[in-house]
């Protein structure tokens, strides 16, 4: 089972659930079309983004389940 956390790597996400990135659009994150995104991780990310990683994963979480 696919376990979004924190090491998750971006280009891993977009892999498994390509659906996500609808959600990294939405946030303002352009990841899916980035290509140093592919082997980011979610931290990493967030870190350019200023985001919250943890939010991230929240919504990532609660998107994909209402899939």
């Amino acid at each position: 089972m696919f376990r979004i956390n924190e090491n998750t790597k971006i280009g891993e996400l977009l892999a498994t659930h390509p659906e996500a990135a609808d959600i990294l659009r939405e946030m303002g994150m352009h990841c899916p079309t980035c290509p140093s995104a592919q082997n980011e991780t979610l931290e990493e990310a967030c870190m350019v983004h200023d985001m919250e990683v943890e939010a991230l994963i929240e919504d990532l979480k609660g998107f994909l389940e209402n899939m």
